[in-house]
């Protein structure tokens, strides 16, 4: 240890000073060096590191059944481990998440961090891994091509039931506002033009359901997440594995996380493939595709305040314009369009990168990682941002959206079955024409007596929905 600060370690590129505070060692250390990229720290990506925690216990757990290293060894690991599971440590995570080497820096940083801490947790002090190694212990039966991609899925999936948990509660504010709303009647619009008549909390109660069926698409393909090639080692073939390694680690992955953690069939093919990832980016992506479309109808239906459609109101959040005194822009809509568009754009990077593999291994997993980790996180702000700032404090213009149910030409559909299509045409045309109400050329051509009226012509009841 010198005096100065810093403590010397050694890798097969020869010594390097560390910090001597520093958990992490040379090999993190030396990727601190070289990835200078997005300016994104792995420690940004908390389920990550607590995924890498899980991964390596049950790998250091599997070990230890398999007569690899003794007790004492398991329990500075383990101890090192659920300090990372518990959202300690994750300062050590610094390495950019762009990095060559095909994670390796990643699972190194791991590997380090757990070994020093086992070493503190053990009596020893940090560097002194003749008890504890990031190498011979902590990686042991295990490559960066398999421990890696294996914290990935475990990660993705602690993400992913945050996700999931945040989007129904966005979902139930929708919900919410649907039942609050549902004696507001309104025109439904296709085109962009008069269509027929509904109210506001059947638009509400889609905005709910047509989120419902992504976030029942997330919660079915997080089982992608769960195969894993951990016992694969560098290709898949198990070298350096000792026999049942793989099956033991599985399990006690499984019993760690909670989640149906299962080993796939054949490791090399495994150990190559990235597809769970492009399945699971393109349900974000359908999501981000919906989500948007939603933010889209709400920045619409709130379009004015004097020239636009101003069924609602957003609330208003902040001044709106640097020169127009009274503007008030519709900024947290427009934000989570934004975070789907560079969702979109996450899920083509991630399509690429899985083309982009190569014989036994995909080295462009690091970049799938930060796609898919940047979403998750994206996501669960922006369906927090969008639930408390904008649909919780949403409130509707009644007298607004019965001027356009009055004056639509839309109400004349329901005209169809009674006088036939072309008269029910004859009569839209002249609203138009003369800017009179259907209702009102009904009664002067006397097309329908009131009773008439009052049966085919009810809004309400064209709703298929009660109005109070």
């Amino acid at each position: 240890m010198s005096d100065s600060g810093f403590r010397m370690e050694h890798d097969l590129l020869g010594n390097l000073p560390v910090p001597a505070d520093a958990y992490y060692g040379v090999q993190t250390a030396r990727a601190l060096e070289n990835f200078h990229i997005s300016g994104v720290p792995l420690r940004l990506y908390p389920d990550l590191i607590r995924a890498l925690g899980m991964v390596k216990m049950a790998a250091a757990r599997a070990n230890f059944d398999c007569g690899q290293f003794d007790a004492g060894i398991l329990k500075g690991i383990e101890g090192a481990c659920q300090e990372l599971s518990d959202g300690k440590l994750h300062d050590e995570f610094r390495l950019d998440v762009f990095q060559g080497g095909a994670g390796t820096s990643t699972n190194m940083n791991a590997n380090e961090v757990i070994a020093n801490r086992a070493l503190e947790l053990m009596g020893y002090a940090k560097g002194d891994y003749r008890h504890c190694s990031a190498h011979d212990h902590v990686n042991c039966s295990q490559s960066t091509n398999d421990a890696y991609p294996t914290a990935l899925h475990v990660g993705m999936a602690l993400g992913n039931v945050r996700l999931v948990a945040a989007m129904k509660e966005l979902i139930e504010a929708f919900r919410a506002k649907g039942k609050e709303f549902g004696g507001h009647l309104k025109m439904g619009r296709t085109q962009l033009q008069d269509a027929v008549p509904m109210t506001l909390g059947q638009e509400f109660n889609a905005f709910a359901e047509t989120l419902r069926g992504e976030v029942l698409a997330l919660e079915r393909i997080q089982n992608v997440l769960c195969e894993i090639n951990m016992g694969a080692t560098a290709i898949g073939t198990g070298l350096n594995a000792p026999a049942g390694y793989a099956e033991k680690c599985t399990e006690h992955l499984a019993k760690i996380t909670g989640f149906p953690i299962h080993l796939a069939p054949d490791l090399i093919e495994a150990t190559q493939d990235t597809q769970s990832y492009v399945l699971y980016s393109s349900c974000m992506k359908s999501l981000a595709i919906k989500l948007s479309k939603v933010c889209n109808d709400l920045r619409l239906l709130s379009s004015g305040p004097r020239c636009g459609f101003r069924e609602i109101n957003l609330p208003a959040k902040q001044p709106g314009s640097s020169i127009m005194p009274g503007k008030v822009n519709p900024v947290i809509p427009e934000v989570v369009n934004m975070v789907c568009f560079r969702v979109i754009g996450s899920d083509l990077t991630v399509s690429l990168a899985a083309e982009g593999g190569q014989l036994q291994l995909n080295v462009f997993e690091p970049v799938i990682a930060a796609c898919i980790f940047e979403a998750q996180t994206m996501f669960m702000n922006a369906a927090k941002t969008l639930r408390v700032h904008c649909v919780d404090g949403i409130t509707a213009n009644a007298d607004v959206m019965k001027h356009y149910v009055d004056f639509s030409i839309g109400t004349v559909t329901a005209l169809n079955p009674v006088i036939g299509y072309d008269k029910a045409t004859e009569l839209a045309a002249e609203a138009m024409k003369t800017g009179k109400g259907i209702l009102a050329l009904i009664r002067e051509k006397k097309v329908l007596s009131e009773e008439e009226i009052a049966r085919v012509l009810d809004p309400a009841a064209m709703t298929g929905a009660r109005v109070s």
